[in-house]
Parts: C-alpha cells; sequence; structure tokens
C-alpha cells in the first residue's frame, strides 16, 4: 500500500484516458503526481497536474526529467504502438549486455515491455503495477453494472478462462469470445476491438450462426504475466462494438483487468442491455 510518505509517482502516459484515471486515483490517495507525456501519444489535456512533453525515443531526456525531480516510482499506462527495430535500437543502444539488446528489439511485446523496466530499474526507479497503485482501477468481484449474468452462462465463461490460461504461454491475447462452450473468436495482435469486429462480420457472413445471443467475451491476463504492464483492460468502445457483434455480456477476471472510463462504461452496458461482471480466474 502507497502512503503519503512515498512521495510523487511519475506517470509515464501514452494514449487514452488512463493515465489521467491513474493520476486521479493517486490524487485520491493524497500521492502527488508528475506527468511524462509521450509526444504522438498522449493525446489528453494534463494542465491538471505538472507535466512535461517528451519524445519516446530520447529515454535520457524522460530519466533526467524525472530524477531532477526526485522521483523514484513510476507507472506505465496508456497506449503506444511499436517502434520499428531501428527507433528501438536509439531507445536501448545504453544497454551494456548486446546480447540483451539484441533479444529485446527482436522479440515480442512482452519481451519489449520488460526491456522497458529494466531500463527504469536499472537507473534507480521502482516501476509500480497498477494493482498497486490504484487498485480501484480494477474490475471487482461480482456484477459491475446492474445486468446481472445468469448463472447458466458460467460454465462459458469458464471455457473461456481455461482457453485464455492455455494460450498465456503462447504470448497470443487476453480475451476470447465464447458461446455454446466453443470458442468463437480469439484475440491476437490486433487487440479486443478488431476481434469484436470480426465476430460482427462471421454473424453477418453466416459464418457463424447462434439460434438465440449468448456470446460473451471473457478477459483475463496471462498467466506469469508482469503485472506493472499492459494489464487487460476495456472501455466504453469496447462495450459499444460488443452489442454490434450480438453479444449479451463480458466477463473479467476481477482484480486482473483495468477498466477504462468506469461510470461511462458502466452506463453504456446498462443502456444497451449488457452484463458487466467481475468473474474468479486461478
Amino acid at each position: 500500500m502507497l502512503g503519503r510518505a512515498d512521495g510523487t509517482v511519475g506517470i509515464i502516459a501514452g494514449s487514452g484516458a488512463f493515465p489521467l484515471e491513474i493520476a486521479a486515483s493517486l490524487t485520491r490517495s493524497n500521492l502527488p503526481v508528475f506527468i511524462v507525456a509521450l509526444r504522438g501519444f498522449a493525446e489528453r489535456e494534463f494542465k491538471a497536474y505538472p507535466h512535461i512533453v517528451a519524445d519516446m525515443l530520447d529515454p535520457h531526456a524522460i530519466l533526467e526529467a524525472l530524477h531532477h525531480r526526485g522521483i523514484d516510482k513510476v507507472i506505465l499506462a496508456g497506449g503506444v504502438s511499436r517502434p520499428g527495430p531501428l527507433a528501438l535500437l536509439s531507445i536501448y543502444t545504453f544497454f551494456r549486455n548486446r546480447e540483451e539488446l539484441r533479444r529485446i528489439v527482436s522479440g515480442g511485446d512482452d519481451r519489449i515491455l520488460r526491456g522497458v523496466i529494466k531500463l527504469f530499474e536499472e537507473n534507480g526507479f521502482k516501476v509500480l503495477g497498477v494493482d498497486e497503485a490504484a487498485p480501484d482501477v480494477l474490475a471487482a468481484l461480482g456484477p459491475l453494472g446492474k445486468i446481472k449474468p445468469e448463472q447458466a452462462r458460467d460454465a462459458d465463461i469458464q471455457v473461456a478462462l481455461d482457453c485464455l490460461k492455455t494460450l498465456g504461454r503462447f504470448d497470443v491475447g487476453q480475451g476470447v469470445v465464447v458461446a455454446g462452450s466453443r470458442i468463437l473468436a480469439i484475440e491476437g495482435p490486433e487487440g479486443t476491438d478488431a476481434m469484436l469486429r470480426r465476430v460482427a462480420e462471421m454473424q453477418k457472413n453466416r459464418r457463424v450462426s447462434l439460434d438465440t445471443p449468448s456470446a460473451i467475451l471473457v478477459k483475463a491476463s496471462k498467466p506469469g504475466q508482469d503485472r506493472r504492464v499492459d494489464l487487460p483492460a476495456i472501455g466504453p468502445r469496447t462495450v459499444h462494438l460488443a452489442k454490434q457483434a450480438g453479444l449479451i455480456g463480458i466477463a473479467l477476471a476481477s482484480h486482473d483487468v483495468v477498466l477504462v472510463e468506469r461510470a461511462k462504461l458502466l452506463a453504456l452496458a446498462d443502456r444497451e442491455g449488457l452484463f458487466v461482471t467481475g468473474v474468479w480466474a486461478e
């Protein structure tokens, strides 16, 4: 549990509303924040908080700004697109172990994110996880909106969780769509939104035919995932696309999935007749 004595927390802010929600959560806990808005990604307004705008490809400037303010704890929040190989090389050129640098640059997203964490740690920072810094943005256990899922859906949700647990070691996605104990779609590198559009297209083209609406989006983190980065998340757009895809609800591994713009998300789900619930996942 973080307390006031822990000092200012640096937020490395990418795209979306999530960095501001983290800042608001920390502020509610009486923790001051300093935001490093990544140029080209952080499109939100940060004037309410002390901040700078920095280039992701200039880690020296970011580290110097944080050190200058006596900050030794950071949290990574918001989206960034994967840089190209030359950009990655420019970020990691001061890694002494060239073999490690080669593995980072040639690896998947998880390896790159671990490289970012190591970069901060080797420069004296502690990288915080969302569950440590702002647990109130994660899905709690049980129904989160006004609509409750029928108990009959539990079997489908368990099938989906088992699928995610099995696929997790292959660094695939963090979400699946399930109906009638059948996995209809698996999230790949393209993300949840693209998967839901694919489900909508499959139903439109009769590639998937459901007698009654029964499909559910289920999201959970990968087994052994570093919880300091890239936890699964949903937002209002997820709910909108789930409705367009003919889904009846969304099940989230409790204390494991981020709710971005929670109030807006749940209000939309209630209005569209979709349940959103937190479920226990081993």
